[in-house]
């Protein structure tokens, strides 16, 4: 069985709420009658401890409403939980107990119901779920997938682990009936923490001193339910980002938080929390898209900015995606579209069993690397990883590297600045030295951020840059593609132009002063020159690194290779030749995006240039200064200079490459 926690408190199961389920789909009388028996076992888990199964006469608060004499036993006959019922539930719910609980504990954070409602409900759900009996219902019901799935048919019965296994393996159980047994239950056991498999055992401590809530079993409290788990999940988070104060939680509570996050990454209802947080956001924004697969989510990941959304629903959505970016397989729809790629391409824990594996960004740099290499990715899996490589972009706060590294950048020039990728553009914008120093750690946060994104391979990904380069594109671009890589070229090829406007040359150059760093974020630059750089330049894979060749020496043993003569030997390919050309071409537009030039001439600029502002004064200045500028400087100005001449040559072939 794979990780669930092996605790018989899934012992399960839902006899009593089979009933429906299975004279509605099932028409045998032989199920049907193992049913009927299981209405009200004796000693079982049918009344709520303490209930006779018929009639109780006791007229006190707790007791049952008179009933005709019968062997089932009825929540909506139950006394404590009448008004409830009554004010919440449709009436043609009454006869069917599932139906019934179902209403009532997800009313019950909008809606006030009496304590002694809430009390027989949890211990309803507590005794159904820890009577061995019911397993036998798993076993009628689920018998051809029990069969398919080794693991679960290995189970020994009698031990509640049966169900605790369908439950870890319902994304493939195919069987009509099994699969809505099985959603059912899930959902109940979801309601409660107290109920999920194991996860008391694992996180008590946790929750004591984390302060996440109640533990006492049947007490009125929102904490009770799906705030403890989404307060131990912020509270993973806070650790994740090694936030000041943040207490580090045991290993095996981890474990069992992200476990239940991936159990209940199909179906957004199962996170109690979210489902509660974004019921009404739910309902203006993805009134139709229908449940299950992620897709509740992904809808709401793709509203998340919008001005209607409730700041709780925003916040419960950030939780979960900072889940998915510690491990991919908290978002169903990915796992999900990505499962055949990732074991193709060797990019799944089994293949590289180390924690930093299951990381979101292991899985995008991975499959990337297959995409860039020019391997077949298939169009589900390539649309999810754009989806959350937009996340990326978007929501600075995603990244924990970002939110630990940038901190005093982000408080120091970029605070207010959360939306639409705002704060991570002004980070860029720091980085470029526009805003003042940065620290090296948040550079190279930045530096990643941007691969995993990979916003060159399609500028949309970039918000920001979408939309304040919109108009640019409708004109100066118009003859491209939608999405193509070329975008971005064309965009730096009318960066001065009287076609450019301000916001998208601000928000280009940004993103082109980290791309220019590292060469394989140019993805066209990248396929024509993958096979020079690796025989020249000794490479290595697109989401790998080498301390002897870093990314940005690359691009400098690149161009070193490119005017080599016949009998020098070792030159570049035609087609590699000319994106060196390209690339040249759009670097002279502006001294920060040549790194070598920048970094070794950054004392001359400030010494004889300070003055020389505008598009390409500042390479003119050095230029012209050439015999002043100390060694370092004037061997990169001068080696510019001597292919500046052969690069306007072929300036425009290039550009219409």
């Amino acid at each position: 069985m794979a990780d669930c926690i092996r605790v018989p408190v899934l012992l399960l199961l839902l006899g009593i709420f089979l009933c429906p389920i299975l004279t509605e789909n099932v028409p045998l009388a032989k199920q049907a009658a193992n049913v009927d028996n299981l209405q009200n076992p004796p000693g079982g888990a049918g009344p709520p401890a303490g209930k006779p199964a018929a009639v109780d006469r006791n007229p006190g608060a707790g007791a049952s409403l008179p009933r005709r004499r019968s062997t089932v036993w009825k929540l909506a006959e139950e006394s404590v939980c009448r008004d409830d019922l009554t004010r919440l539930c449709p009436r043609h719910t009454w006869n069917n107990n599932l139906a019934v609980l179902e209403c009532l504990q997800d009313k019950k954070e909008d809606s006030e119901i009496a304590a002694d409602c809430n009390h027989l409900l949890w211990n309803y759900k507590r005794n159904l779920t820890t009577d061995p009996k019911f397993e036998s219902v798993a076993v009628d019901v689920c018998k051809t997938t029990i069969s398919e799935i080794k693991e679960c048919a290995a189970e020994e019965l009698g031990k509640g682990f049966l169900v605790s296994c369908l439950v870890d393996h319902r994304s493939n159980i195919t069987d009509y009936q099994c699969n809505q047994y099985i959603t059912k239950m899930t959902s109940i056991i979801f309601s409660d923490y107290r109920l999920i498999c194991g996860f008391m055992d694992k996180c008590l401590d946790d929750v004591n001193i984390l302060h996440c809530g109640s533990i006492s079993t049947g007490e009125k409290d929102v904490h009770s339910q799906g705030e403890v788990i989404a307060c131990l999940e912020k509270a993973l988070v806070r650790e994740a980002e090694e936030q000041p104060g943040a207490p580090a939680i045991k290993d095996e509570c981890k474990k069992a938080i992200m476990r239940v996050a991936e159990l209940s990454s199909d179906d957004f209802h199962l996170d109690r929390y979210l489902y509660f947080s974004c019921r009404d956001d739910r309902e203006r924004f993805c009134e139709n898209m229908l449940a299950g697969e992620g897709r509740v989510y992904k809808c709401l990941f793709n509203h998340k900015f919008e001005d209607a959304m409730s700041e709780r629903c925003r916040e419960a959505l950030t939780t979960r995606q900072k889940l998915i970016a510690q491990d991919y397989k908290v978002s169903y729809s990915l796992t999900k579209a990505c499962k055949s790629d990732l074991r193709k391409y060797h990019c799944t824990v089994e293949s590289m069993p180390r924690a930093r594996e299951a990381r979101l960004s292991y899985l995008l740099l991975c499959l990337e690397s297959a995409v860039h290499r020019g391997r077949v990715v298939s169009g589900e899996c390539q649309g999810e990883m754009m989806d959350y490589r937009h996340m990326l972009m978007e929501d600075f706060s995603l990244s924990p590297e970002i939110v630990l590294h940038c901190r005093s950048e982000i408080e120091g020039h970029c605070s207010g600045l959360h939306r639409k990728g705002r704060t991570l553009h002004c980070l860029m914008k720091v980085g470029r030295g526009d805003m003042g120093a940065i620290e090296p750690k948040c550079q190279k946060a930045l530096q990643t951020l941007i691969q995993e994104a990979d916003p060159g391979a399609d500028y949309r990904i970039d918000r920001a840059l979408n939309e304040a380069c919109e108009s640019v594109i409708q004109t100066a671009c118009k003859h491209i593609r939608n999405g193509d890589p070329m975008i971005l070229s064309c965009l730096m090829e009318h960066l001065y132009t009287e076609k450019m406007v301000e916001d998208c040359e601000h928000r280009l150059l940004e993103l082109q002063y980290f791309i220019a760093r590292d060469w394989k974020l140019d993805p066209i630059l990248y396929r024509k020159c993958q096979g020079d750089a690796s025989r020249l330049c000794h490479t290595h894979g697109w989401n790998e690194t080498s301390e002897m060749m870093p990314p940005g020496a690359v691009f400098s043993c690149l161009y070193r290779h490119a005017y080599r003569s016949v009998e020098q030997g070792r030159r570049l390919s035609r087609d590699c030749k000319v994106e060196v050309q390209r690339i040249l071409h759009q670097r002279a537009l502006d001294v920060k995006l040549e790194p070598e030039l920048q970094r070794r001439c950054m004392t001359d600029l400030g010494k004889w240039c300070s003055e020389k502002t505008e598009a390409g004064q500042e390479l003119e200045c050095l230029q012209d200064h050439l015999e002043d500028l100390v060694s370092d400087c004037r061997d990169v100005v001068g080696n510019l200079t001597e292919l500046e001449s052969e690069v306007n040559v072929n300036y425009n072939y290039v550009l219409y490459y």
